[in-house]
């Protein structure tokens, strides 16, 4: 069965983290055991690569263009300007290209082109590239809130606002602030063009204030739930309900931080499994009394790798095998795992891009 995963950071393993993705995953995991960077937060335990991708069945993604603010000089993932964040995610975007021409990834930016490459997918998934989607995952990147129309006409279709901490946009995740003016100007921009708004990585307070400002269509790339790991970073109830009524879709993420409660990064040891994830399922089936609303969003190697994944996923192709009989175990028909697969976020994409 083939799979849509709506958040994956593939230029950040390839621009920042220097990963020749087209190479088998064992591969890399021996080029940088070989560097010396074992002990080094995700290295040597990467899960994914362009070929495990394809051995999975992925066939469209979200990929991100990922630069984040930061305050201090030196810090290992960001930078002090935001002029710096621009020409970063300019980078990311010509990896993008780059794979393109070398035929191992196609950029999906209209209704047509999404429904062409999943019929040339479906009849041929051994030799046709991974369809991709072109996100931003923290507004940081824009100079003004216009900057987003440069990016609107270079591909870009997906935002959220904020990441970690807060930006001159508004509070993201570890913080309480709400919004900055900026946003407001934002997401008219955002509104006119037609793009859909991820809630995920939002302060609560922030998470409000776009669901009253915002009139158009949300989603949330890869965000679980409070019931399985009960800090911000997580939705409540009430935020997946608000995702739910707007007509949004909500990825279920594979970082052990959002399915196991009180896990922190590098000192913690998973004990979760992929089953933590199927229950995040049922949580938005239940919510929303269908299987609609939800899908996948691994966030998988995005900046961590199998040292922080559930205990029984490795690499990318433990994914699928293990959701497709924990749901058909748990009494989910085949076609709400066709939708959970792939189909909503199929349908949410056909809706929202333009003719």
């Amino acid at each position: 069965m083939l799979l849509f995963d709506a958040h994956l950071d593939l230029a950040l393993n390839g621009v920042d983290l220097n990963r020749d993705f087209r190479q088998a995953v064992d591969d890399i995991r021996v080029q940088e055991r070989v560097a010396g960077m074992d002990g080094i937060l995700g290295r040597c335990k990467n899960t994914l690569s362009f070929p495990e991708l394809r051995d999975a069945g992925v066939a469209v993604c979200l990929t991100t263009l990922l630069a984040r603010l930061e305050p201090n000089v030196g810090h290992d993932f960001g930078h002090i300007t935001a002029e710096a964040c621009y020409a970063y995610a300019h980078a990311h975007l010509a990896y993008y290209r780059a794979m393109e021409r070398s035929g191992w990834m196609r950029m999906i930016k209209t209704k047509s082109e999404l429904r062409e490459h999943w019929q040339k997918y479906s009849a041929q998934p051994d030799s046709e590239p991974l369809g991709f989607i072109l996100a931003m995952e923290g507004a940081d990147p824009l100079l003004t809130p216009g900057t987003i129309d440069e990016f609107y006409e270079h591909g870009l279709r997906a935002i959220g606002l904020t990441h970690y901490g807060g930006n001159r946009y508004g509070g993201g995740t570890r913080s309480e602030n709400g919004l900055a003016l900026d946003a407001v100007d934002l997401l008219s921009h955002i509104e006119r063009l037609g793009m859909t708004v991820d809630m995920t990585h939002l302060s609560d307070k922030s998470f409000w204030q776009v669901a009253e400002r915002f009139g158009g269509r949300i989603h949330a790339s890869h965000q679980n739930s409070r019931r399985i790991s009960n800090w911000q970073r997580q939705f409540s109830d009430d935020q997946y309900r608000l995702v739910i009524q707007r007509g949004g879709v909500i990825g279920i993420a594979f970082d052990a931080i959002m399915m196991q409660h009180g896990y922190t990064q590098g000192k913690s040891e998973p004990v979760a499994t992929i089953d933590a994830a199927i229950e995040n399922i049922d949580i938005v089936c239940q919510l929303a009394g269908n299987a609609d609303h939800v899908g996948i969003g691994t966030d998988l190697d995005g900046g961590f790798g199998y040292e922080q994944t559930p205990t029984d996923l490795n690499r990318y192709t433990d994914l699928p095998p293990a959701l497709l009989a924990g749901m058909s175990d748990r009494g989910y028909s085949q076609a709400d795992i066709e939708k959970i697969m792939h189909g909503n976020w199929m349908r949410f994409f056909g809706e929202i891009l333009p003719e």
